[in-house]
């Protein structure tokens, strides 16, 4: 296609080479609906990847298209083994079947009759997967609804505790094989969090990939406010200590802590054992199990509960409202009685955490080169994802201790601190003090774009056409949200109208008789217009509690009417597999929030109306409060809506 050419061309000019370090060849390409923008990176990505010996990585915010860029290259390598070699799909560890879980899991089972079934499933599924991966990969998630999640979803490597090559199953373990693959693969699919967490913690940038495709450009800003902030939170707390000591108290549990993940490695060095103990007696300082009952008892055990127990009266005494299901937050600012001394008593505790946490990993990296003539490579690679493993955690405390020593000075200028009660369906299940970016793609750009030699964001909604904008001003949003403005040279743009006829095949309805506080109005409203389309029908949502109650209200009328109807977050099967579901069945519909909005491919009559619950407007919490005014008030809030709307829109027109 002739839009399809202009778009390779113009993506090809990310893979030209850098002429100045910190300077890369970057290029912002929005291609509407029907240009054909997936093979219009693939073609130059691939070429230049063989070229060079690869690898290019191309990047998604959602697992939904990692999969469909992996169909998408079925037609660049037709040869299943071809494409075993020079493609690779990676997530994070937590996505992936742990070997080591399974085996002791079955072990444990063994006593236990109920537990053959689920656990004989998942081995004879590990035997025929392609992968492991159990979110969105070949995964039966039925299985999840089924048997529960402990004997199934449970059994990733949900907290990093993973021994590496001490684990008889290193040499077969899915994510240490498509780490090695992907070493050596031309394409590497990835995502932008796995991205930007590996550019965050990269010790040496020359491990990281030269060029990267950033496909659901639109989502970068948001892949980077997560990846580049920080949470003193009770639930990442106790996290940390589960990872530091293991299981206390006599559970029993599959959790692996340091000493028994390293503790044959600084045996023989006194050194790094004495800061492991060091490490492990400092960890008692944070929270163990039952934390978050204690608060709600006020009866506070050691510095971190202490601190948020005061964190906790704090968010109380000034949310607007106790009652009601949303969870609560407050500013940071003029601390309530008591929180300042408990915020010095725990940067203490911190403190004497974190050193001891540096000496170790200080002293594990000095055996690597004392030792170098002597280490087997297994060792090495124990040590090297040991110290890894350490400093991330120890940056993590260095984090926390600052935030907390800011209280009594004021946020630096370039974030937003504050403190939240979070609930979920009404019960409290964290409570922490958060820590963002204001605008994220500072780091971004600083830790990712910065050293690549070349980039491609991409989207069909890169741009804001603002209905009185000039050339300049469209490009502004997509300045903004990628990074491009940080960069020491301007951005190539380019920019291609979808070919489609949206005026004459598609309808907007605005509904105005409708109250939207009213779930029954709501429901009867969803149920009226599903009937009437006859299924084909997605509706979206900004709230998750407010699309269970449409479902509970509309499912047994869609049932009669012989209209299927499926759900996010009631029916237990991952999102990439509902929506070949809803694609398969002409006369679906499918309930969702933002992970259906964006990025999906339902061609045909499959898809033939979509629903807004309301209009996504974004919502005014503290953080967008204070990117609100940084980025253009009402103007800031316009183009964000306008975004989501035209996402949403673009998913009705799949093909000409």
């Amino acid at each position: 296609r002739p839009e399809q050419y202009s778009y390779a061309a113009a993506a090809a000019g990310a893979f030209a080479p850098r002429d100045h370090a910190g300077a890369p060849q970057m290029v912002l390409a929005e291609a509407g609906t029907g240009i054909g923008k997936t093979l219009g990176y693939i073609a130059p990505a691939s070429v230049w990847a063989e070229k060079n010996g690869g690898p290019v990585w191309l990047s998604t915010f959602t697992k939904n298209l990692q999969r469909q860029l992996d169909q998408e290259l079925d037609r660049l390598y037709p040869n299943p083994v071809d494409k075993a070699l020079k493609a690779v799909i990676r997530k994070g560890r937590e996505n992936y079947l742990c070997l080591l879980n399974l085996e002791e899991a079955a072990q444990g089972g063994a006593m236990r009759p109920q537990d053959a079934v689920p656990l004989g499933l998942m081995a004879r599924w590990a035997r025929a997967s392609r992968d492991g991966d159990m979110v969105g990969g070949d995964f039966p998630a039925w299985l999840i609804g089924l048997h529960g999640s402990a004997r199934t979803i449970g059994l990733t490597d949900r907290r990093g505790e993973c021994v590496y090559s001490a684990c008889p199953h290193y040499r077969k373990c899915f994510i240490e094989r498509a780490i090695r693959k992907s070493r050596r693969a031309e394409i590497v699919i990835a995502n932008h969090a796995l991205v930007m967490l590996q550019a965050a913690h990269a010790d040496d940038p020359r491990d990281l990939p030269t060029r990267y495709v950033f496909d659901e450009g639109h989502h970068v800003f948001d892949a980077a406010d997560n990846a580049f902030s920080a949470h003193l939170s009770g639930l990442e707390a106790v996290e940390l200590r589960r990872w530091l000591r293991g299981p206390e108290g006599g559970r029993r549990s599959r959790a692996r802590g340091l000493e028994r993940r390293v503790g044959d490695l600084v045996a023989e060095v006194p050194l790094a054992e004495a800061a492991m103990q060091e490490v492990l007696q400092a960890a008692v300082a944070l929270p163990p199990e039952g934390w978050l009952a204690r608060l709600a008892e006020d009866n506070a055990r050691g510095p971190t509960e202490g601190f948020l127990a005061r964190l906790r009266q704090q968010v109380f005494a000034r949310a607007k409202s106790e009652d009601g299901p949303y969870s609560l937050e407050t500013a940071a600012s003029e601390p309530v009685p008591g929180l300042l001394p408990a915020a010095e008593r725990l940067g203490y505790a911190l403190a004497a955490l974190e050193q001891p946490m540096q000496a170790l990993a200080k002293a594990l990296a000095e055996r690597l080169d004392d030792e170098a003539a002597d280490l087997d490579s297994a060792s090495r690679i124990r040590i090297e994802a040991a110290v890894r493993g350490i400093e991330r955690r120890r940056r993590m405390v260095a984090a926390w201790r600052t935030m907390l020593a800011d209280l009594a000075k004021g946020t630096p200028e370039d974030f937003v601190d504050w403190f939240s009660v979070d609930r979920s369906g009404g019960q409290e299940v964290d409570v922490g003090f958060h820590r963002h970016w204001v605008d994220p793609t500072r780091p971004f750009a600083a830790a990712v774009l910065q050293r690549a030699h070349g980039a491609l964001i991409t989207s069909a909604t890169l741009r804001d056409r603002a209905a009185d904008a000039d050339e300049e001003a469209l490009w502004h949003a997509a300045e903004l949200r990628t990074g491009a403005q940080h960069l020491p040279l301007p951005a190539a743009r380019i920019s291609l109208l979808s070919p489609f006829d949206y005026a004459n095949r598609t309808r907007v309805l605005v509904v105005t008789d409708v109250r939207r506080d009213d779930a029954a109005q709501v429901s009867a409203a969803y149920r009226e217009l599903f009937l009437a389309s006859g299924g084909g029908a997605l509706g979206l949502f900004t709230a998750i509690w407010r699309l269970k109650a449409v479902h509970k209200r509309i499912a047994g009328e869609l049932d009669a009417a012989g209209l299927p109807l499926y759900a996010q977050h009631i029916d237990a099967i991952d999102t990439p597999t509902l929506i070949d579901i809803f694609r398969a069945e002409t006369d679906a519909c499918l309930l969702g929030t933002d992970a259906v909005r964006d990025g999906v491919d339902v061609p045909g009559r499959s898809l033939r109306l979509i629903v807004f619950d309301r209009v996504p407007w974004p919502r005014p919490d503290i953080l967008h409060r204070a990117r609100r005014g940084s980025f253009g008030k009402q103007q800031y809030d316009d183009m964000l809506t306008r975004l989501r709307l035209k996402q949403a829109y673009g998913r009705l027109l799949r093909r000409a």
